[in-house]
């Protein structure tokens, strides 16, 4: 017998016997008592648990119908293409250095002029890093150009349209990268989804420090592409 049977047998039961109960309650509990029942009756507790049982284990669940969708010709044998590359490396960008110029330049924008970004003398002094360190949102922000993605000459996608940024995923800034390290990004291709006219893909992109064994940042980005 399932669950939703044997409630409703004891639903059904205690329904029968409500008069004998409701002469040990209250009044007050009577009210209550009597709207549960009439609840009950009119069938507005099963349906529910009707909808959100879950099938027994021997028990055939219908497949979900997802919908077809029709990719155009430069998406699809962009789509055959990046599925045969799931897990591997897809980019390696250049190396780009990160001046104090351009993190104090950040840090006015973002008005974020903690002296451990721009104060160079107090962050030699007091700083365990012995150096001014560049901000984490400005790495995040710089994923575009460490991975190629606005470089019109040669896009890493050049049959799309357009890329627009969906989000970023797991967010890390494992080591900080510090005034004048050079970085650059590798990404590894996680996942590739045809959606309404393009695709939608996922990358691990790790931006590497030269010389560092850390990495400066590890995040997960979702893009998608437009045909």
């Amino acid at each position: 017998m399932k669950v939703v049977d044997i409630i409703k047998h004891k639903t059904d039961s205690l329904a029968k016997h409500q008069f004998e109960l409701k002469d040990l309650m209250s009044p007050v509990l009577r009210e209550y008592w009597a709207d549960f029942i009439n609840r009950a009756n009119s069938q507005q507790i099963f349906p529910w648990l009707k909808e959100h049982q879950t099938p027994a284990v021997n028990e055939e669940v219908a497949p979900v119908a997802v919908p077809d969708i029709e990719l155009s010709p430069e998406a699809e044998a962009l789509y055959q293409e990046l599925s045969g590359k799931i897990g591997e490396e897809i980019h390696v960008g250049d190396w780009l250095t990160i001046d104090q110029e351009r993190i104090n330049a950040f840090g006015q924008v973002t008005e974020d002029m903690q002296w451990i970004h721009t104060d160079t003398e107090r962050a030699e002094k007091e700083s365990p890093f012995k150096t001014t360190v560049a901000h984490g949102f400005l790495t995040l922000s710089l994923l575009s150009r460490l991975t190629d993605s606005v470089d019109e000459k040669n896009p890493p996608f050049p049959t799309a349209k357009m890329t627009v940024n969906v989000g970023l995923n797991e967010v890390r800034f494992p080591y900080p990268v510090k005034s004048g390290n050079s970085v650059r990004a590798r990404s590894k291709l996680l996942k590739v989804t045809p959606i309404k006219r393009g695709l939608e893909i996922e990358r691990e992109i790790k931006v590497e420090i030269d010389g560092v064994r850390r990495p400066g940042c590890i995040v997960v980005s979702v893009i998608r592409l437009y045909f």
